[in-house]
């Protein structure tokens, strides 16, 4: 198949690229070629912004291709220059959506894909709904053969580790050196890490599908093993060999306070447990989850050492000065409490 990928390079979209061309694919990546991504030698590069919507049009419109992954397509204008452009020469067009289309926190679990997606859980998340429903629309009116993929939150090779108070990279130090690692609330929340490798098969099962069945469908391709983010940090320990981790729990809204520039992620997501049921994209993609979180975290680190990305702890005092106030606002709640 002579497949094409708007983006390509990116944390899903690298993995898409490499497993697509393993297949057999043709492939070609159009993108601005600003970002450094290990990719095969036989893929193709066009160079181009897809938010310049009438040279992308130009460009791609006259080109057939059996498929296309678009992998930066964020509001409902660039889906419509999509559907523009390639309405009539593409047997299969894969959307890279996201579970930020539904909202937070959840009233039952797990959530189908026919769960309401409205309100979404950011402005991200709303701008790809509209996106979807232009999809969805386009389908309806022409049968424009879109497919609308929903990953979470996906980790690898290329990526970073997140924690309660964001990504940054001494989160390893501190693991690996045995410091305090804060947690938001008791630790005990649900989160579902999933591998890029295993993400990026499900998009090209989606590519791969033979004939319309998958036409016009959402589907979640987010993870089977469920953690707390107690399980998620000794899990990380574990896969570096490093001592068992000190977790100290502070309340979410405690660490809002603190911390409002480094808890966005927390306030959105991190603080709700959410669960995603995978049984449609199981079924009809093969969707599945190979890679335990041990592994993947391992493998994750492994790259960022090798790429020389991992900060020092002591580079990054936060976490120590937040551990050191809620000690303290602790001792003294307890030692002048009265019954």
């Amino acid at each position: 198949m002579d497949v094409l990928i708007v983006g390509g390079t990116g944390l899903i979209s690298t993995g898409i690229t490499r497993q697509l061309v393993a297949a057999g694919h043709d492939v070609t990546l159009y993108n601005r070629g600003e970002t450094d991504a290990e990719i095969p030698d036989s893929v193709s590069l066009i160079r181009g912004d897809r938010t310049e919507y009438e040279r992308f049009e130009d460009r791609l419109g006259g080109r057939e291709f059996d498929a296309v992954v678009d992998m930066v397509c964020f509001t409902p204008e660039d889906a419509e220059s999509a559907v523009r452009t390639f309405t009539g020469s593409v047997d299969r067009y894969v959307f890279c959506s996201t579970i930020d289309v539904y909202s937070r926190p959840v009233s039952r679990m797990p959530l189908t894909e026919e769960t309401p997606r409205h309100p979404p859980t950011s402005e991200y998340g709303e701008e790809k709904a509209a996106a979807e429903d232009v999809f969805f629309d386009a389908y309806e009116e022409t049968g424009f053969p879109a497919v609308v993929l929903r990953p979470w939150h996906t980790y690898g090779e290329g990526g970073t580790l997140i924690h309660s108070l964001g990504s940054e990279t001494t989160y390893v130090d501190r693991i690996r050196e045995g410091k305090p690692i804060v947690v938001h609330g008791d630790g005990t929340s649900v989160w579902a890490p999933c591998h890029r490798d295993n993400v990026a098969r499900s998009f090209v099962a989606a590519v791969e599908a033979k004939g319309s069945v998958v036409d016009g469908e959402a589907y979640h391709v987010t993870a089977e093993e469920h953690l707390t983010w107690n399980e998620y940090h000794r899990g990380v320990a574990a896969a570096l060999d490093a001592p068992a981790p000190e977790l100290v729990h502070v309340p979410s809204d405690v660490l809002f306070e603190l911390a409002p520039e480094r808890t966005e992620g927390l306030r959105d997501h991190f603080q709700y447990s959410t669960v995603f049921d995978n049984s449609k994209a199981k079924r009809e993609l093969g969707h599945e989850q190979t890679v335990g979180w041990e592994e993947g975290a391992k493998r994750t680190v492994d790259w960022l050492d090798e790429n020389d990305e991992i900060e020092p702890w002591k580079s990054d005092p936060l976490p120590d000065r937040i551990v050191a106030a809620w000690r303290e606002a602790r001792e003294s709640l307890v030692s002048n409490f009265e019954l």
